[in-house]
């Protein structure tokens, strides 16, 4: 049996390199917080990338109707509106306070919009410690 080489298999999964993410970036935010976001995403390797949160965010708000559904037709954490909040979250609390604006003003629209498509959850944050640390775990998921 002919076997592949092993340049063969790896070529169809090269990327555009060490820097294809910093290609990428977020529209609204500085050079100096995107320089920044691209530092944070480099010393915490196993974070997600920022600008793929914000995107997945901002698809879940907008194109749902009146009411933002948070109900579980997918477990990835990708399409999680929660696990995206937590991930800009995340990031807001580890970025450096010029960066941190900057991101906060994308996000904080974002955000009003999320409260106005959802209620709030008087028992969540009974349920676990996790609900309680953030508001946005503190909103019901189905309507």
């Amino acid at each position: 049996m002919a076997r592949r080489s092993p340049g063969a298999l790896r070529a169809p999964l090269k990327s555009a390199g060490r820097n294809a993410v910093r290609l990428r970036p977020i529209d609204g935010l500085s050079k100096g917080a995107n320089a920044a976001i691209v530092r944070l995403e480099g010393t915490h390797p196993g974070f997600v990338p920022v600008a793929t949160a914000l995107d997945g965010y901002r698809r879940a708000i907008r194109r749902s109707g009146r009411w933002l559904d948070l109900g579980d037709d997918c477990s990835c954490p990708g399409c999680d509106v929660l696990y995206q909040r937590d991930v800009l979250g995340d990031a807001m609390r580890r970025l450096p306070t010029a960066a941190f604006r900057e991101l906060r003003r994308v996000v904080e629209p974002l955000d009003e919009e999320f409260r106005r498509k959802t209620l709030p959850d008087p028992r969540a944050a009974e349920l676990s410690a996790w609900h309680a640390q953030a508001w946005w775990r503190q909103r019901i998921r189905e309507r």
